[in-house]
């Protein structure tokens, strides 16, 4: 039986090597990765001041596009142009201009696309640079070609050094849809140009290609570069219109190369079925959960899926409306969750319509805060008819009243299918244009089987012809929420109060406590603003709120709702820097119906 090994090393056998040291690879930290972003933003956009300069200023262009250092050089080429370096981009030109603002506005955020692009121009440039500046004296001579390859150096360094902090995708159908874009645009914006160069050409014996290759050149700069061309001269003006066209085509396909994802991703079943699960558990928090279920939103859920947030996808704007769904502990998850699918897509985040509460908690995830308005909120216990404040109410249930007018209350699923199909044809009709309105406060549908729990006010005349109808979502198990609000034009006068006061003095038959009316936009503009002592700044405001009221309903949407002594609930815009506010806004009136913009290929 052999004997057992010792696990003692034995004085004579050979010493193991001690392990090799191995040290980290030398990376970049967040802090460098991110300044080293930061400055090519910046050098972007210093490149776009520097051609727009070029452009408006004349001796500026000289300078940049004529200078010549060495007079061997001057006397062999007298004509030559270019023994000059300008920095990465800087041409001289619109259209070096609009790529400069364009990619510097794509970098910021943090496309990987538009780091490519830098990298695949920049890089080589900079290797031509320093080969010029080796092998050439009439380059080397000059300090602004060192100042020009180390500045494009810097940058390209940057790019490197900051690398891992641009990974925002794109839409996969860019490249097809941008090459569209700039075949369409060259020919059209080329042909166009050519047109108008041998309209007012100076000089004779010019050929179609001598004038087409003048258009193309005068599109890149409006400097010398197309002084070349013989017999082609044309005035000062058909340059820089030569120049802007091309630029606005260039701008196109800039567009359609770096747009972000449209977001087609919209609720699916299993979605709307966790949501709704999420709803009956805390559907009672927000009175505007329930507008979660449109199903032109996307959901986001929490990693532990106790919470969600649904959003919508317009102009590269990650639009949510709200408050989380679910549970106030998940909520955290929930936006991580969102932000980070924001980034990815180099989505524009924001959230229309949060309370003070869920602000609370978007402002620690980074996100600022701005007051919106307030919704009217009406507790059914408190709510009255007598006493003088509630006199024009009062007045105006009771006319309508004594006119005949009636008003019946059913849930949707106690309405039978075909009355409910009538009901959704007179809506139709009384709708106030061709597009349905709404995002934030707005379900989007009527007589859909998966609303029953929705509530449904039909008020007929005295010939029992429907006038009007009003339909609020379920907010909780004891409250509603204002979905719906359609009238015949030709109807009495005060019609919508008397339906109004008619659900406040009925809802409890319905189990309901409190009821959400709508939203009034800076309704604390226009009560601090008619108050004594009220500063100068805010009376100017309020008179700016009423001026527009004119042609949107601002202050009387306010009014209508103080009728019923509410409580003011705050609801907040959240959105991550000040300068997306216009952006915002925009994609926030094309989402609510207000706004409809042409859109190059895919609707968002």
């Amino acid at each position: 039986m052999p004997a057992p090994q010792s696990t003692v090393p034995s004085a004579h056998a050979p010493s193991e090597r001690a392990p090799r040291r191995e040290f980290p690879p030398i990376t970049p930290g967040p802090r460098l990765r991110a300044a080293a972003a930061s400055v090519t933003v910046w050098y972007l956009r210093l490149i776009a001041v520097l051609n727009v300069l070029a452009v408006l200023s004349l001796p500026f262009r000289e300078e940049v596009h004529e200078h010549n250092t060495s007079k061997l050089f001057n006397q062999q080429h007298p004509h030559h142009v270019g023994a000059f370096f300008t920095p990465y981009l800087a041409t001289g030109g619109l259209v070096s201009a609009a790529l400069a603002i364009f990619l510097m506005l794509v970098m910021r955020r943090r496309k990987r696309a538009a780091w490519l692009t830098n990298i695949a121009l920049a890089g080589p440039l900079l290797a031509v640079y320093v080969v010029g500046l080796v092998t050439q004296d009439r380059y080397a001579d000059h300090v602004f070609n060192w100042v020009s390859a180390g500045l494009t150096g810097l940058f390209v360094a940057a790019l490197l050094i900051g690398r891992r902090e641009f990974n925002a995708v794109g839409d996969p159908s860019n490249p097809k849809l941008a090459l569209a874009v700039g075949a369409g645009g060259l020919l059209a914006t080329g042909g166009l140009g050519t047109l108008l160069v041998h309209a007012t050409n100076r000089l004779p014996g010019a050929g179609l290609t001598d004038e087409i290759v003048y258009t193309y050149l005068r599109g890149i700069s409006v400097g010398m570069f197309a002084d070349r061309i013989e017999h082609v001269h044309a005035p000062r003006w058909t340059d820089i219109t030569v120049n802007v066209s091309l630029a606005v085509a260039f701008c196109l396909v800039l567009y359609a190369c770096f747009r972000s994802p449209r977001g087609k991703q919209l609720l699916t079943a299993a979605d709307e079925e966790r949501l709704r699960a999420l709803l009956d558990k805390h559907g009672a928090r927000d009175s505007l959960g329930y507008f979660a279920l449109r199903r032109d939103k996307a959901a986001v859920f929490s990693p532990s899926g106790k919470a969600a947030i649904t959003y919508r996808v317009v102009g590269a704007v990650s639009l949510a409306s709200g408050d989380p769904i679910g549970d106030p502990e998940a909520w955290p998850g929930a936006i991580d969750a969102w932000l980070a699918e924001a980034r990815r897509h180099a989505w524009i985040p924001a959230v229309m319509g949060a309370s003070e509460e869920a602000g609370t908690v978007y402002a620690r995830h980074g996100l600022d805060a701005l007051e919106l308005g307030d919704e009217a909120i009406v507790d059914i216990a408190d709510f009255t008819l007598e006493g003088r404040p509630m006199r024009v109410v009062r007045q105006a249930h009771n006319r309508v009243k004594r006119a005949g007018y009636t008003v019946r209350i059913r849930r949707h699923e106690d309405i039978p299918a075909e009355e409910m199909a009538h009901l959704i044809d007179r809506a139709d009709h009384w709708r106030d244009g061709a597009t349905e309105r709404g995002f934030s406060m707005a379900l989007g549908r009527l007589g859909d089987p998966g609303d029953g729990r929705c509530v449904m006010l039909e008020c007929r005349d005295g010939d029992d012809q429907p006038r009007a109808l009003l339909s609020f979502v379920p907010w909780g198990e004891r409250g509603l929420s204002l979905d719906l609000m359609r009238r015949d034009r030709d109807c009495e006068n005060g019609l919508m109060e008397y339906m109004v006061v008619e659900l406040l003095l009925h809802a409890g038959d319905l189990g309901v406590q409190r009821v959400s009316l709508n939203f009034a936009m800076f309704r604390s503009v226009f009560e601090r603003g008619a108050r004594l002592g009220a500063g100068p700044v805010l009376r100017l405001w309020r008179s700016v709120l009423t001026f527009f009221s004119r042609w949107w309903q601002i202050e009387s949407l306010y009014r209508a709702n103080a009728k019923y002594r509410p409580v003011w609930e705050p609801r907040f815009l959240l959105f991550a820097k000040s300068s997306d506010i216009p952006r915002i806004g925009l994609a926030s009136a094309r989402a609510e119906g207000f706004l409809t913009l042409p859109v190059i290929g895919e609707r968002s």
